[in-house]
């Protein structure tokens, strides 16, 4: 197979790769002085940036240890000594020359390089200009949630809006307020000209939708809670709903269904090597059954549902069960657990054994559930008790509870962020949050994480020596 090559002009600084290509697959071998030409070399620069969304960088190892790991809902899994080096993720000792803090940052970075090629590049071609501009707004929408990845773990960045004229990368930290508002500047104005929906054949294209729904995550972090409740709002009336069925919600069956905000489109071709599907769901899967048995549910996380709460059982895949699509969970590795992320299991009858398990597995990045919670917390932190109310029992009705006892302002607070864990249990949420609520040195004090210090990782040790002198490291690394 042949590939087109561009020129990945992404700095040392920043990616610290030895690969200095972003690769497209296509019919033949292009170099960058002739591609971006033609409305096809649009589309497909378009779908590479697409495609880092189901990477390794992205769906695997670093970013499950970085986002899973550290935080008290999910362990390293698997047996003691296999990836021994993820403990350093459960006890907060990684630094910052890490193989994890590493890959996180150069993935990241990689796939906003392939954004910019697209925002600096794609204007110039002669196309059809409607097509033109739902491209880049689409990469816009895409290379704002890679810049939310990064600010939420190292800070603060360097911005870049296309590739500098200049060519010139070696540049200071832009602050996170900038990097926020750089974000906010890319949803919004991507917002404005994509649509609601795409035909069959183009699911997993970025929405109004989901640049809203990303837009109120964002606004939530930033804690202008005004915009999260307004905007969470847009999106709220563009006719999402909770799927009645939390157990179909995460089957293929469920993929692309009424509460897919912002998912991302995998599956199975093996035409496309390394670039088919994701090991998102392999990763996790029930250890020499379905998968390598890695970031299983701690008891913390099982002790944390209440009682009559569905998403328990329909959240946690354990030995001895038989799934309702008739799977018995053996136990593969005697030394292994005995819990396992339900939330990514493919049935066996489903899988595709041309590709590796569970690369049919989409990954949900935004779901209407998360929107909802989202307005729930602004409109408390708002005084709007009413508002927070009823969204947090839209969700909880879902998992077949009672309405939320919890009635003033503070109460209501606490109740919407238990509700979000166990809603959005092993989604990669639960770290963040607690770094964003508040929360952190609470609940991961005893795993040894410090106030201070860990609610940033460290920028990767290569990225500091050779930024000459402009980096500044995070505090205490």
């Amino acid at each position: 197979m042949k590939k087109i090559f561009l020129t990945l002009s992404l700095f040392s600084l920043i990616v610290s790769c030895n690969e200095d290509f972003v690769d497209i697959r296509d019919e033949g071998e292009i170099d960058i002085e002739n591609f971006f030409t033609t409305q096809d070399d649009a589309m497909r620069a378009t779908n590479a940036v697409y495609s880092f969304l189901r990477s390794w960088e992205n769906t695997g190892f670093p970013a499950q240890f970085i986002y899973g790991v550290t935080g008290d809902d999910v362990e390293k899994g698997s047996n003691p000594g296999d990836a021994s080096f993820i403990n350093a993720y459960d006890n907060f000792t990684f630094t910052s020359s890490d193989d994890g803090v590493r890959g996180y940052w150069i993935g990241q970075w990689q796939a906003i390089n392939r954004a910019n090629q697209v925002i600096t590049n794609v204007p110039k071609i002669d196309m059809d200009a409607t097509l033109k501009n739902r491209l880049i707004a689409e990469t816009k929408m895409l290379r704002a949630y890679f810049y939310f990845n990064l600010v939420r773990i190292y800070g603060g960045v360097p911005i870049f809006d296309g590739l500098p004229a200049d060519g010139i990368y070696t540049k200071p930290r832009n602050s996170a307020a900038e990097v926020y508002a750089f974000i906010v500047k890319d949803l919004t104005e991507a917002a404005a000209v994509l649509p609601q929906t795409y035909p069959a054949s183009e699911l997993g294209r970025v929405t109004k939708g989901s640049a809203l729904g990303l837009l109120s995550k964002v606004y939530l972090y930033m804690k202008d809670y005004q915009k999260a409740y307004d905007t969470s709002n847009q999106v709220i009336a563009m006719g999402y709903s909770l799927d009645p069925d939390f157990n179909h919600l995460f089957r293929p069956a469920g993929e692309f269904g009424t509460e897919s905000v912002f998912e991302v489109n995998c599956g199975c071709d093996p035409s496309l090597g390394k670039d088919a599907g994701s090991q998102y769901a392999e990763v996790q899967g029930v250890r020499n059954q379905f998968g390598w048995g890695f970031f299983t549910p701690t008891t913390a996380l099982e002790s944390a549902f209440e009682p009559g709460d569905i998403r328990k059982e329909l959240s946690i895949l354990r030995e001895g069960e038989t799934t309702l699509e008739g799977d018995l969970i053996k136990k593969g590795d005697p030394n292994a657990g005995d819990m396992w992320n339900q939330k990514v299991y493919v049935p066996k009858a489903l899988n595709n054994n041309s590709c590796g398990y569970g690369s049919i597995q989409n990954v949900r990045i935004l779901r209407f559930a998360d929107i909802l919670l989202i307005n729930a917390e602004a409109a408390n932190e708002l005084g709007n008790t009413a508002a927070a109310i009823l969204n947090i029992n839209k969700v909880r009705f879902r998992a077949n509870l009672g309405n939320t006892t919890a009635s003033t302002q503070a109460a209501l607070k606490t109740a919407i962020w238990q509700e979000r864990r166990v809603e959005l249990a092993m989604e990669m949420d639960r770290f963040p949050d607690l770094v964003r609520t508040g929360q952190a040195a609470t609940a991961l004090g005893s795993k040894g994480f410090t106030a201070g210090k860990n609610e940033l990782f460290p920028i990767p040790m290569d990225a500091i020596n050779q930024s000459n002198g402009l980096f500044v490291q995070n505090p205490g690394y």
